[in-house]
């Protein structure tokens, strides 16, 4: 299947930005977008046809998760419209709620989804604290936020650039990059028992931190660089881990880390990455 995977990382549009993690901060996510000439005073879509990735982690510690996921929602069909294209990533944070790993939300975080708990399962019910029970049946696998959750990759290439929340090791280019895709989002919406092994481990694409925490190995960089070159791809955007100085690469200019902790409880600077053909650059505030 790696074709497939191919196919759509050459095709589209040639303008590409990428956002890093938003954590619930809706405000901060359109002012985001608007900085990277996406959306207009309404939020609404002015991008045309830039393809636009939101490089996961769209859940947690903020307190607009909800309204952020519909704005993002809404988006994507404005987008599209306009012959754009708006790609949420599945971020640490999305499977860490699917698997009801609630230790990062707000009291809002689940007063916003405490409409769903109708909907969680009748042998779940004394299991789960009534104020978490709303959030758990929005999330479960096959919840109606986790179905919404499975239309997000875990990995997606274009215009020869892969993005992918954490990073990529070469077990993971040899599982299959796309049947990663496909399994876990089967697994969101309820299809599949278990997540696809490699997205268990602390070294899975959204957990890994080899290539976002300070100055990677030179091992971790050779085998970004050669599992790039085997996929025919010239670099690798990952967010996850706040960088202090900013958007920037490393790796020679192959891995670009676009996780600027912009959300309000980070505090961060408003930047995004802007990709077009082979120039790439940070747009700054």
């Amino acid at each position: 299947m790696w074709w497939v995977f191919m196919a759509a990382a050459l095709a589209g549009p040639t303008r590409v930005v990428a956002v890093g993690d938003v954590h619930g901060d809706l405000a901060r996510a359109r002012a985001a977008f608007a900085l990277g000439g996406l959306v207009d005073d309404d939020g609404r879509w002015s991008g045309g046809s830039t393809v636009v990735v939101q490089v996961g982690d769209q859940l947690d510690r903020g307190h607009e998760e909800r309204a952020l996921m519909d704005w993002l929602a809404g988006l994507r069909v404005q987008a599209e419209a306009a012959g754009g294209r708006v790609v949420p990533l599945l971020g640490n944070h999305e499977i860490m709620n699917a698997q009801g790993d609630f230790r990062y939300v707000s009291p809002r975080g689940f007063e916003d989804f405490a409409d769903q708990a109708e909907h969680l399962p009748e042998a779940l019910k004394g299991r789960v604290p009534p104020k978490v029970q709303g959030r758990a049946a929005a999330f479960l696998p096959g919840g109606s936020f986790a179905r919404r959750l499975a239309n997000q990759p875990v990995t997606f290439a274009h215009g020869g650039t892969l993005f992918v929340h954490g990073g990529l090791h070469k077990e993971h280019v040899d599982y299959g990059l796309q049947r990663l895709n496909e399994e876990t989002q089967a697994w969101l919406r309820g299809e599949r028992a278990s997540l696809p092994y490699p997205m268990l481990t602390d070294t899975a694409p959204v957990w890994t931190r080899a290539l976002s925490v300070g100055s990677p190995q030179a091992e971790a960089c050779a085998e970004a660089e050669a599992l790039l070159d085997r996929l025919g791809l010239q670099r690798m955007v990952v967010a996850h881990t706040p960088q202090p100085t900013g958007i920037g690469s490393v790796c020679d200019g192959r891995v670009w880390r676009v996780d600027v902790g912009l959300s309000e409880h980070y505090g961060g600077p408003l930047q995004v990455l802007e990709i077009v053909g082979d120039e790439v650059r940070v747009i700054r505030e």
